[in-house]
């Protein structure tokens, strides 16, 4: 299987073969689609091939790497083996890279743990362990934006499993371990090695730059727990 996702974030349209087909959903050779996971909402589009297609309207993880498309109720389907061509919905895709990317530098400027979080198109949030709320949020806000507009690189690197063992404080988030267990878990740098800004497992799809980010704005920050706030990010254009 192979996660074109996970190699090119910005790729848009790309063709695959069908694999195999049930009633959860239809299998490709090859994986546009992002699937749910990490925070991270599906992504949606369609397919096109020789005298049909359909809309994808969610993507769940399978077997192994393996990534089910779910066709929207009662569409076509192509037949197995067919040679299909995998189109995402961009725009919301787009979204969900520079959502996700802000989520990793909130989490710098807000250096506590985090206990939860949820990407969206136009929004997101990540839930922290923090006591009490932070006395001047506008500060916040600026130092974020400042980051972003700092225009430093987003790349990534894959360290084995032993490696994450040896650097537990590689994982910021305290509900959810990264996946273990293929033997690597991909990680996830913004800025260069020299001047690292923030350094943490992950999976999702990113953006090369932050200043692709564009301008965030902080929302709410919600008391969710004895030791729990929900912080809430928004796009700002």
């Amino acid at each position: 299987m192979s996660l074109l996702f996970r190699d090119d974030a910005y790729m848009q349209q790309a063709q695959g073969s069908v694999l195999a087909l049930s009633g959860q959903g239809i299998v490709l050779d090859r994986a546009l689609f992002y699937p749910t996971g990490g925070g991270q909402p599906a992504d949606t589009g369609k397919l096109e091939w020789d005298g049909g297609g359909c809309r994808i309207i969610d993507a769940r993880k399978g077997d192994g790497e393996q990534v089910i498309l779910v066709p929207e109720e009662g569409a076509e389907r192509p037949e197995h083996d067919a040679v299909v061509t995998q189109v995402l919905d961009w725009d919301r895709r787009h979204a969900h890279m520079r959502i996700h990317t802000a989520l990793h530098l909130l989490s710098v400027v807000i250096p506590l743990g985090v206990t939860g979080g949820q990407i969206g198109a136009e929004k997101g949030r990540l839930d922290f362990d923090m006591p009490e709320p932070p006395e001047d949020k506008a500060a916040l806000e600026d130092e974020l934006n400042a980051l972003i507009a700092r225009d430093l690189d987003v790349t990534e690197q894959w360290i084995s499993d032993a490696e994450l063992e040896a650097n537990p404080g590689l994982v910021k988030t305290m509900s959810v371990q990264p996946p273990k267990g293929a033997g690597r878990v991909r990680l996830v740098r913004i800025g260069t090695e020299r001047e690292q800004i923030d350094l943490q497992p992950c999976g999702g799809t990113h953006v090369a730059r932050t200043s692709e980010i564009g301008r965030v704005r902080i929302g709410k920050i919600e008391n969710k727990g004895r030791n729990n706030r929900r912080v809430h990010l928004h796009l700002d254009g």
